[in-house]
């Protein structure tokens, strides 16, 4: 009987497996439904084994909510479509993704800021998530000259395994939102920027940050104690109709707000010139190296060993400083001019095609212009500060 029973949960389905198991359980009132149960336990819930239509029905309808995984797989009971009703089940059951690993904080404000018709939060569903990774396909593959794997190409998605688990700040433009539009999940052509943010406790107990595939952070982190709290930043790409000052400041204020919701003291990242030639790149890198690596006062990450690349290609005698900085894509020379230092080492990421260095971006170094800026007055150990409407230069 049981290998009647696995035959047609291979071929037939779980319809034909709880057919037999009913007609095996008629013939056989009490030790057979016993011996049953025994041979086929975890197989599909006990309900299945009760005579009553509507416990049968529940059953045969959630086979998955009450089957192991690997089992599942073996008998076939995994559904192939949820129907109309069961998607708004789903819907209704759906909670806030960004909440997920919000711990002691809870979930971030939303919106985190907001100019105009622009508005900055965190992805809430799945469907915005992707939504994200469509614009970094956009921008890193069609754009600039990053290499796709057959999936990415075919899914026209940029994704990693650290998508599962970040939160993906959104810009969005409410401009590109149809007047009728009524789904839940802001349509694709309205998400105009996106951030992927990582916090250290959820990163460390999911695997580690991206980061630490290029350069030697792990024991930076640890070094820095308890107290010390850590947001990786990345995947930062903006649509190419709005890439201007004021997306970049709305950008900025929002993902202060994350810090301050948060508490976080130090963010670092992964910033990229494009281009894989350093020799190519000497005039950017060594301006880096020579003036903006801080004053010692901050700790000196390196680069991993294996794909350290020197950064000192021109003597500082010989760096034009302003030049140097005009070479800089706008990214990173904001990051500096906010007061952020630079890693000891550059990585050449050939997936993307460009050049890699680590930004270090310690909360308390953000400098008083940006500070007054970007803080609304409410860092840690701030007075409030008067709001200020200078552009950033």
């Amino acid at each position: 009987m049981f290998k009647q029973l696995a035959v047609a949960g291979l071929r037939r389905g779980f319809g034909a497996v709880m057919a037999l198991r009913l007609r095996y359980a008629r013939r056989r009132p009490r030790r057979g439904r016993r011996n049953l149960m025994r041979l086929t336990r975890g197989f599909v819930a006990p309900q299945a084994f009760i005579g009553t239509s509507r416990r049968f029905r529940r059953a045969a309808t959630h086979p998955h909510l009450h089957t192991p995984k690997t089992r599942r797989v073996f008998w076939g009971l995994e559904p192939r479509t949820m129907g109309a009703a069961g998607h708004r089940a789903a819907a209704r059951r759906r909670v806030n993704r960004a909440a997920r690993f919000s711990g002691k904080f809870g979930p971030p404000p939303r919106p985190l800021a907001r100019r105009k018709s622009l508005e900055v939060r965190v992805a809430e569903t799945e469907a915005e998530v992707r939504a994200a990774q469509r614009l970094r396909y956009e921008v890193f593959y069609e754009e600039m000259s990053a290499q796709a794997s057959p999936r990415m190409a075919a899914e026209r998605r940029d994704f990693d395994r650290f998508d599962a688990f970040a939160d993906h700040l959104l810009v969005i433009d409410h401009s590109r939102i149809p007047a009728d539009y009524t789904g839940r999940d802001v349509p694709q052509e309205a998400v105009v920027g996106t951030y992927r943010l990582m916090r250290q406790e959820v990163a460390e107990a999911r695997g580690g940050f991206y980061t630490a595939n290029e350069f030697d952070i792990d024991h930076w982190v640890k070094a820095s104690g308890p107290d010390t709290r850590f947001l990786e930043l990345g995947r930062s790409c903006v649509h190419k109709d709005h890439r201007s000052r004021p997306t970049l400041e709305l950008m900025w204020h929002a993902i202060v707000s994350y810090l301050v919701h948060y508490e976080l003291d130090v963010m670092f990242g992964c910033a990229s010139l494009e281009g894989t030639d350093p020799d190519e790149l000497a005039l950017p890198l060594s301006f880096m190296h020579h003036f903006c690596q801080g004053d010692g006062s901050a700790p000196n990450v390196r680069a991993r060993d294996e794909l350290y690349v020197n950064m000192n290609r021109i003597p500082r005698d010989e760096v034009d400083a302003k030049k140097g900085l005009r070479a800089l894509p706008p990214l990173i020379k904001g990051y500096l001019r906010a007061g952020a230092t630079i890693g000891d080492g550059a990585v050449v990421d050939h997936q993307f095609g460009t050049t890699d260095v680590l930004i270090i971006f310690p909360a308390s170094q953000i400098n008083d212009r940006y500070r007054d800026k970007f803080g609304k007055g409410d860092m840690k150990g701030d007075k409030p500060a008067e709001t200020k409407t200078e552009t950033v230069a």
